[in-house]
């Protein structure tokens, strides 16, 4: 039958896990929206991700072909068969774009999930062979194209879930599920014991395991025969013998794993400190980890049915935590299937976003989940932080220490642990270490000419006021209250974090935060630990319990989303307080729409490794191409190895080498942080202003502050017209089938190509140039055609940077904070061979009036065919407003290689009034 907006289908169900019920609506002509149901009608709980009820009216047509409806609008065809529900997507050229799989690949099975009712839900699609999928959140493991993959979508420190994937065939599904979810295969590893295992001599029954006194594996004190490795929970500690000291000793294990069938099986290594692991002979684990934060890693190992596989792994525990479990091959229709399954649903419920390109599509889900407003300029700078500054003066002298070295600066962070230490949750400062927090914002404020960021948790101790006050209206999960479960400072405080969840309960905790820090001064917010993480390293049971029940419903059905709550609570609470002033929130977690709420969000606890710097790269482009735009990292990776605590020659050259190499990186990140444990991240606490290192952290820093015009621009890009910063090759190159599993370059913004350098004493590195065009060396000016692969100088001081011919990239002039001066005179950098266009965005900064039109952009042109740049009328206005300036033209050309060299003379100079300007090559 036709209903408002789409039609709704009585199915003919032939197994017991089919739908009974299929809605499609058509919100616009590239958004679908499908439900199905299980029962004769369809849950009216709301969407907490998709809020936009308002749509346009919508042409669109539907008629009968035999046992089908067909939906058309001006983009899409929908067909739905009427009998199994299957729905299949086309173009509006009748070309296949997505469709079920055959027969329906609706599956709704009923299940008890905490003593509720629900149904595990699972969709499959047909999946052609060449089709590439990203986004999903951010995932650590190094993988830019999940073709093939399995992806677990659960909140953890350093994995953000979101559940929005994009095509390589330009469409987007937006899963509207808040609990866990897997895309790809469902299955869940096992553990060695459900495996054929033989020891080191080949006998069946488990793995030679070797127990040492000491952590160099030379002095035993056992050796037997094991069916598993398990030791990955504090709630399940596995079992050690006697004598043996997990924080002194290690551990080798031994054998061959059996397999019973041809195909590839799955490894997962989950392991903190020191771990090495070898399959076949060959090693394919060598990391570290902080014991805190256990984490894995995935192998995939080719077998023959009955051919033992040979593995070892060394570990050495320092207190910590291991696994491995394995999965046996997936069956040959994975390789074809798209399938995503959650945990807890009342329904199946997706939207289907087609685009003619990748920003269509990401451009359609902000249309559903909520468009990204304007971060403040000053966040487009470099951040400073540190766990932690633990006194006023460090915050201070930090600062001044910045400005006395002429060290670009614009926010400095107040991490955890300002509070008396008994006092988590009140927000008070500690007196005796911040004796006047009013007068230390005013002196960065006012003096300093900096901006500051303070964390405040969801978590509250119990004894603290503000714990009574959530407690006494039933605001708190109670699990650990109850259980008196203790964290890791001092003696042990027993805590628990409030229900965001609640609407009341949010509005209290703006209130107190409002009260106690933003009536102070502070500009913007760390959310931390916004998982919410109430457990070290629990069993996933554990860790929902904790989260059980919301005020919503059970934990488990809302597990993913608790960060959209809480920096909506927010993000909300201070424009209410502050209607003008711009909301700034850095998050550990992230959902899908969480960008509605001013929330950028970081990577995590990173380890300080050159395998956790290569794996942000592609965990910052999948994170961009599910629809967030603001990202970033730890500069130098937040937990340090033991061996760089007191580092000698060799180790404190590698560790200035990785935080040169990572700051590199994150000066072409959508934020510029620096953050971590100690030893200190301040450039000239790294090393002295003579060392390379001092040298290519402040060029980087300068070079960022030159190009606020072009960053500031994007950031107008991304709210104005839903654009994306951080960009995978795959979104401007998608007809080069060579960018689809490229994940170790990109481009910030449409000029810039970035190729991150990370490997240690690596001076050169193979990079893409992608076909369609001609490519510039950034230092240089040297032409390259593109479509190619080059080994690119990578100096220490320098990574390979490239600039896309047809681009104008603004410069400004050098400043040391965002707001220092206007950006006069601003140098275009024309790099030609081919057409191009860039527009220049300015607004007040730091206020919603842009909100109200209060912003200008000035729309540049460069044509190739008459060699003809033309600088165009500005439109739009708003106070204080710079309406005459200078603009410098530099031309680069393959026969004019030009590099970026601020100090040299410009080609042409031009005054601009407001009106349109041409400068002729």
């Amino acid at each position: 039958r036709t209903v408002e907006g789409g039609v709704v289908v009585q199915l003919e169900p032939r197994r017991p896990t089919d739908p009974q019920l299929l809605k499609v609506e058509v919100l616009a002509d590239n958004i679908i929206h499908v439900v199905a149901a299980p029962g004769d009608s369809f849950s009216a709980r709301p969407s907490l991700v998709v809020q936009r009820t308002d749509w346009p009216a919508v042409k669109w047509t539907q008629r009968r072909v035999g046992d089908d409806v067909l939906i058309s609008t001006d983009q899409l065809g929908v067909r739905v068969n009427r009998t199994t529900g299957r729905v299949s997507f086309f173009d509006a050229d009748g070309d296949p774009i997505l469709q079920e799989k055959a027969g329906g690949g609706a599956i709704l099975t009923p299940d008890t999930v905490l003593g509720e009712p629900v149904y595990r839900a699972r969709q499959l699609f047909d999946s052609p062979a060449d089709e590439a999928f990203y986004g999903l959140g951010q995932h650590q493991n190094g993988v830019m194209n999940y073709k093939g993959h399995a992806v677990d979508l659960r909140q953890y420190n350093i994995v953000v879930a979101v559940p929005f994937l994009v095509s390589s065939r330009h469409y987007g599904i937006l899963w509207d599920n808040d609990s866990h979810t897997e895309f790809g295969d469902p299955r869940e590893y096992q553990p060695l014991s459900k495996f054929e295992l033989l020891d080191g001599q080949g006998k069946p029954g488990g793995l030679t395991v070797q127990y040492f006194k000491d952590a160099d594996f030379q002095a035993p004190l056992l050796t037997q025969r094991e069916p598993a490795i398990e030791h990955e929970y504090t709630d399940e500690p596995g079992v050690y013998p006697q004598g043996f000291d997990r924080n002194r000793g290690s551990i080798r294990w031994s054998g061959s794993i059996v397999p019973g069938e041809t195909g590839t099986y799955k490894l997962q290594l989950y392991a903190s400190s020191y771990v090495k692991m070898w399959v076949n002979g060959k090693k394919v684990v060598d990391s570290w980890r902080q014991n805190w934060l256990p984490w894995t890693h995935l192998i995939d190992v080719p077998a023959k049915a009955g051919q033992p596989v040979p593995i070892r792994v060394e570990w050495i525990p320092s207190g910590g935590f291991i696994g491995l479990n394995a999965l046996t091959p997936a069956p040959a229709s994975a390789a074809t299937t798209l399938s995503l399954a959650s945990d807890v649903a009342d329904q199946i419920d997706y939207y289907f976003i087609y685009g003619k390109k990748m920003d269509d599509v990401i451009g359609g889900y902000r249309e559903l989940t909520g468009r990204a407003p304007m971060m403040p300029k000053w966040a487009m700078g470099l951040w400073q932080s540190r766990e932690r500054y633990r006194t006023q003066e460090e915050v201070l002298s930090t600062v001044r220490e910045f400005r006395e070295r002429h060290i670009p600066l614009d926010d400095i962070v107040q991490d955890w642990f300002y509070w008396p230490e008994d006092q988590w949750g009140s927000h008070d400062f500690d007196p005796a270490r911040f004796p006047d927090p009013v007068a230390m914002v005013d002196t960065l404020h006012g003096q300093l000419h900096a901006h500051v960021m303070i964390t405040v948790w969801p978590k509250y101790y119990v004894g603290t006021k503000n714990y009574r006050t959530m407690a006494d209206s039933g605001w708190l999960y109670m699990h650990k209250i109850q259980r008196r479960e203790k964290d890791w400072v001092g003696p042990g405080y027993v805590s628990t974090f409030y229900d965001a969840f609640n609407p009341a309960a949010r509005k209290n905790y703006w209130g107190q935060i409002d009260r106690k820090l933003f009536s102070k001064g502070f500009d913007a917010w760390w959310l931390d630990s916004s998982e919410p993480d109430m457990g070290d390293v629990m069993t996933i049971h554990q860790r929902i319990l904790r989260m059980n029940p919301t005020a919503l419903g059970s934990g488990a059905r809302y597990e993913n989303a608790y960060s959209l709550m809480h920096t909506q609570g927010v993000y909300q609470g201070q424009r209410r307080s502050a209607p003008n002033q711009r909301v700034f929130i850095l998050t550990r977690s992230s959902f899908a729409g969480q960008q509605r709420n001013a929330a950028a969000t970081w990577s995590g606890d990173v380890a300080a490794r050159w395998e956790d710097l290569a794996n942000q790269i592609p965990a910052g482009l999948n994170f961009s191409l599910s629809g967030i735009p603001y990202w970033t990292t730890d500069i130098g990776g937040f937990a340090v190895e033991p061996r760089y605590e007191h580092p000698d020659s060799a180790n404190l050259a590698e560790w200035r080498e990785l935080m040169t190499r990572w700051f590199q990186f994150g000066a072409f990140s959508p934020l510029f942080r620096v953050h971590g444990q100690f030893p200190y991240r301040e450039m000239y606490n790294v090393a002295p202003p003579e060392h390379p290192a001092y040298r290519s952290m402040l060029s980087y820093d300068r070079l960022r502050y030159r190009l606020m015009p072009y960053i500031y621009s994007l950031t107008g890009m991304v709210t104005q017209r839903g654009y994306t910063i951080m960009r995978a090759l795959v979104m401007d190159f998608g007809g080069d089938p060579k960018v689809r599993d490229i994940g170790d370059e990109y481009m910030f913004g449409p000029a810039i190509l970035v190729s991150p350098v990370t490997k240690y004493r690596a001076r050169s590195r193979p990079v893409y140039l992608p076909a369609g065009g001609g490519w510039y060396d950034f230092h240089t000016g040297r032409y390259y055609a593109g479509g190619q692969t080059i080994q690119a100088d990578a100096p220490y001081t320098d990574l390979p940077l490239f600039v896309r011919a047809g681009s104008i990239v603004p410069f400004g002039p050098a400043i040391e904070w965002a707001a220092q001066k206007p950006a006069d005179p601003v140098r275009l950098h024309v790099y030609t061979g081919r057409d191009g266009a860039f527009t220049l965005y300015e607004d007040q900064d730091t206020t919603y009036d842009y909100e109200h039109g209060a912003f200008s952009e000035i729309p540049m042109r460069y044509d190739e065919a008459t060699r003809t740049l033309t600088i165009g009328a500005r439109r739009g206005s708003f106070p204080g407003m710079l309406k005459s300036r200078t603009f410098e033209v530099v031309w680069v050309g393959s026969d004019r290689p030009v590099g970026y060299d601020m100090g040299r003379a410009p080609d042409r100079t031009v005054r601009y009034d407001g009106a349109a300007v041409t400068v002729r090559r």
